[in-house]
């Protein structure tokens, strides 16, 4: 049988997903709201289908009848969990259907007061947002158990790769060193998302599975580093109290936890980039040529 894939949500992660896909596989399609966007996915080889979380056009159904892997990074919004509500009236076209992911967050497990927690601990999510998620990862795995389809659910600390690190905050002078004592985060470079994605389909693997680095490390320590690599001086550190923060992103810093990646290598799967360290000084070697950044710091 011919694999085909079916990413609902090909942005930032869904488009490094497809790019590990592409080589092996028949069809990788994937979902965007604008034309524009499809027209992007085009160009890199991803089959482009207009969703807008309200059903199914004819184009998507067509697809949905031969997809063998489908992966979902759909977030849920106040109405519930869209895809698998739109799933719901049309399983009866997706005869081929054989594993299904569904990305989530790590903020399903709320705080811990910094300990460490794995897929056994106690969920404590408080945000709305992190409610959501922990519920649609609930309605996700209901679905794989009625459809006898594995579903893997992969849980996300903070995400980072290229466009998307404290090396371009740097740079675009955004960069702060928000300092909270004893507060540390989790992080994933998106390559490894796509690589234990994978890595788990192949295996047919489902569950809950964390795909995070083996390092929570505090955030300002990151800034640091990456503006030693950049041999610049750091931004100055902010008292958190003193920081001007958005309410979403203080809540962030309401929660603490270190985030087991144990299960994940147990499964057979080595981390391409064990720490952010390692996934910062390969962006910069990508980069330095290019970089020149004009630096001027925030110190709010």
């Amino acid at each position: 049988m011919k694999r085909k894939a079916l990413i609902f949500g090909a942005g930032y992660s869904g488009r490094a997903i497809a790019r590990e896909l592409l080589p092996e596989f028949d069809l990788v399609a994937g979902t965007t709201r604008s034309c524009e966007r499809a027209s992007m996915l085009s160009r890199e080889g991803i089959h482009p289908l207009i969703y807008d979380g309200n059903g199914f056009s004819g184009a998507t159904r067509t697809i949905l009848e031969e997809t063998t892997h489908l992966i979902v990074t759909v977030g849920p919004g106040k109405e519930g969990e869209p895809v698998l509500a739109d799933f719901e009236r049309v399983l009866q076209s997706m005869p081929c259907l054989k594993w299904a992911a569904y990305l989530s967050t790590v903020g399903v497990y709320g705080d811990h007061g910094c300990a460490w927690v794995d897929e056994e601990s106690e969920c404590r999510p408080v945000s709305p947002r992190s409610l959501m998620r922990l519920e649609a990862e609930k309605a996700w795995m209901a679905f794989g158990r009625a459809q006898a389809v594995p579903v893997a659910v992969l849980r996300l600390p903070g995400i980072y790769g290229p466009g998307r690190n404290a090396l371009d905050n740097l740079a675009a002078g955004t960069a702060r060193r928000i300092v909270k004592p004893g507060q540390v985060f989790n992080r994933i470079h998106v390559d490894d998302i796509a690589g234990a994605l994978h890595h788990l389909m192949n295996r047919n693997a489902s569950g809950i599975f964390n795909i995070a680095d083996d390092e929570p490390a505090p955030p300002q320590d990151v800034v640091a580093y990456a503006a030693k690599l950049a041999g610049l001086e750091p931004p100055p550190e902010i008292p958190f109290d003193e920081a001007q923060m958005t309410p979403m992103a203080r809540s962030f810093y309401s929660e603490c936890k270190r985030v087991s990646n144990t299960k994940l290598k147990a499964s057979g799967y080595r981390l391409r980039y064990p720490h952010y360290r390692m996934g910062l000084e390969v962006l910069w070697q990508a980069k330095r040529k290019e970089w020149m950044p004009q630096i001027c710091y925030d110190s709010r």
